[in-house]
């Protein structure tokens, strides 16, 4: 039995999320997929963020691009009024003291002075590995009820798989959202493409006419994958998930117990903040384990 393990964010528990050391460190542990999630910046380029702001959770200004920058400080900014030029000055490898809203205080390796990298950069790392049993997980983070901080979703998910196929990656990877506009733009510009509706309690409002059955909703937005909030895969949505012929990948799971209770209801994908915990309960039932991707060797060897 195949069940897959999906690194969240990398593996944001052990290392600061969406960054490369804490991509290139999730692949040297072993998962089947690097989750990551992309925006949009004022000069187009494609970054790695989980948030619409920068957030002062996982960024800390260290400086302005230029001196008298009206924007600096940069935190609390929106992502798509600044350039990439300004968001590489932030420091996104966590910083010491830790913020105090920070989840992962006791858990996560700090890494000062890392970079906020673009997509693009962690597509080359990905083949300078030559992780080619490593899928891509692209989120794109987009909210249409916010759309002052939200990038157009057909140019924003064009861009997306333009720069995978650039890069040789596009018959290896996923298209998530929560904005079900990029699933159907996904299933049209990329029908190959593995392509994951996400959904949570909290957005179930972004969408007309769910109605009582969301796998089919979620198929016929165009979605192959449904990947809901843990809290609410029971039976019945397995059922209905199996009915629409969609593979289930619950997200996020951090705990054996839970994991557990997931594995035993079906689905086909766990996506966790801690890779390492669920390599353990992969072991424990005998599940198929990911290989770790080897580390990369030095220049002319």
């Amino acid at each position: 039995m195949r069940v897959e393990i999906h690194g969240h964010r990398g593996a944001r528990g052990l290392w600061p999320e969406n960054t490369l050391p804490g991509m290139s460190r999730t692949m040297e542990l072993g998962v089947h997929a690097l989750e990551l999630d992309v925006a949009l910046t004022a000069d187009r380029r494609l970054v790695l963020t989980h948030d619409l702001t920068v957030s002062a959770v996982t960024s800390a200004d260290r400086r302005p691009v230029h001196a008298g920058d009206p924007l600096f400080p940069y935190v609390g900014k929106p992502i798509n009024s600044l350039t990439l030029a300004q968001l590489r000055m932030l420091d996104v490898g966590v910083r010491l003291p830790r913020h105090p809203d920070d989840p992962f205080a006791l858990t996560q390796f700090p890494m000062p002075e890392t970079r906020m990298p673009t997509l693009g950069a962690v597509l080359g790392l990905v083949n300078a590995y030559e992780a080619e049993g490593v899928r891509l997980h692209v989120e794109l983070k987009s909210d249409p009820t916010r759309p002052e901080l939200t990038s157009d979703p057909e140019m924003f998910t064009e861009m997306v798989v333009e720069e995978l196929d650039r890069h040789g990656r596009l018959g290896n990877a996923a298209v998530l959202s929560f904005d079900w506009r990029i699933i159907a733009h996904a299933a049209r510009l990329a029908p190959g493409a593995r392509r994951f509706a996400l959904i949570e309690l909290d957005t179930l409002h972004w969408h007309d006419d769910l109605g009582d059955d969301v796998p089919a909703a979620a198929r016929e937005a165009g979605a192959t994958t449904l990947s809901p909030e843990h809290l609410m895969v029971d039976e019945a949505l397995m059922a209905q998930a199996a009915a629409a012929g969609l593979d289930v990948a619950v997200w996020t799971v951090n705990e054996a117990a839970l994991a557990g209770r997931m594995l035993d209801l079906g689905v086909a994908g766990i996506v966790t903040d801690y890779p390492d915990r669920m390599r353990e309960v992969w072991r424990e039932r005998g599940l198929e384990l990911p290989d770790p991707v080897g580390p990369l060797k030095p220049v002319g060897v």
